[in-house]
C-alpha cells in the first residue's frame, strides 16, 4: 500500500465517521422516553429508566463506542487547523476533546453497560443494590471524574470556533455544528434538546462527509 493509497483510505474512514457520528447520536437521543415531556431528572429516576430498557441501553451502546469516531474527527479537526491563527484552536480544543470522549466512553460503561447486566437480576435482588447504584448515578467518590465529558463538547465548541475564524468550512456548517456541540451537552431529562443538537450536527457535518468520500474516490 503506497501512500496515496493510504491517503485515500484515511479521507473515506474520516468522511464515513462524519456521517456517522451524529446519526448515532440522533438514534441514541431518540430512543429515550419521554422525550416530549422534558424535565431534570434525579439519580433515582434516571437509574428507574435505564431498568430492562433495551433500546435505550442499545442507544448507550452505540455512544460508546461512537468516542472512537468522536476522537478520530477530533484529530482530524487539529489536522485541519494545525497552521495558520487558528491552530491553538485545533490543539486546545482537540486535546480538550479526546479526554471527553474518553471519559464519555467511561461513563456509558459505568452507567450503562452496568445496567444491561444488571437486568439479568430479578427485582427482589436488584432492589437491595439501590444504595450503591445510587452513589455511582450522583457520581460519588471518583466517579466524580466523569463531570470530564463535558471537555467533549467544549473542545468540538473550540475547534469550531477556530473552523470559523479561517473559514475552513463554509459559515453555516461551522455555525451549526457550534451550536450543535453546545446544546448537546444538557442533562439527563432534557433530551429533546440533546436530539435537536444531534440534528444540527448532523446537518453540519454529513455533507461535509460525503465531500470528503467523493473527493477520495
Amino acid at each position: 500500500m503506497n501512500q496515496n493509497q493510504l491517503t485515500q483510505i484515511l479521507q473515506i474512514g474520516t468522511g464515513a465517521a462524519l456521517i456517522l457520528f451524529p446519526l448515532i447520536f440522533i438514534f441514541a437521543f431518540a430512543v429515550h422516553p419521554g422525550l416530549l415531556k422534558p424535565r431534570l431528572l434525579q439519580p433515582e429516576e434516571i437509574i428507574r429508566r435505564a431498568r430492562r430498557n433495551k433500546w435505550l441501553q442499545f442507544g448507550h451502546a452505540l455512544v460508546l463506542l461512537n468516542t472512537a469516531l468522536l476522537i478520530a474527527l477530533a484529530i482530524h479537526f487539529m489536522n485541519i487547523l494545525s497552521s495558520g491563527s487558528a491552530s491553538w484552536a485545533g490543539v486546545t480544543g482537540g486535546i480538550m476533546a479526546v479526554l471527553g470522549a474518553i471519559l464519555l466512553a467511561a461513563d456509558k460503561g459505568a452507567f450503562c453497560l452496568t445496567m444491561s447486566a444488571l437486568d439479568t437480576l430479578p427485582e427482589e435482588k436488584f432492589s437491595p443494590m439501590m444504595p450503591g447504584l445510587l452513589a455511582i448515578f450522583s457520581k460519588k467518590g471518583w466517579m466524580v471524574l466523569l463531570w470530564g465529558m463535558l471537555l467533549l463538547p467544549l473542545g468540538f465548541a473550540i475547534q469550531a470556533v477556530g473552523l470559523l475564524q479561517v473559514s475552513a468550512l463554509p459559515v453555516w456548517q461551522s455555525a451549526l455544528f457550534l451550536a450543535g456541540v453546545l446544546l448537546v451537552a444538557v442533562p439527563d431529562g432534557l433530551e429533546i434538546i440533546n436530539l435537536s443538537a444531534s440534528v444540527l450536527m448532523a446537518a453540519a457535518m454529513i455533507p461535509y462527509g460525503i465531500q470528503l468520500i467523493t473527493t477520495a474516490l
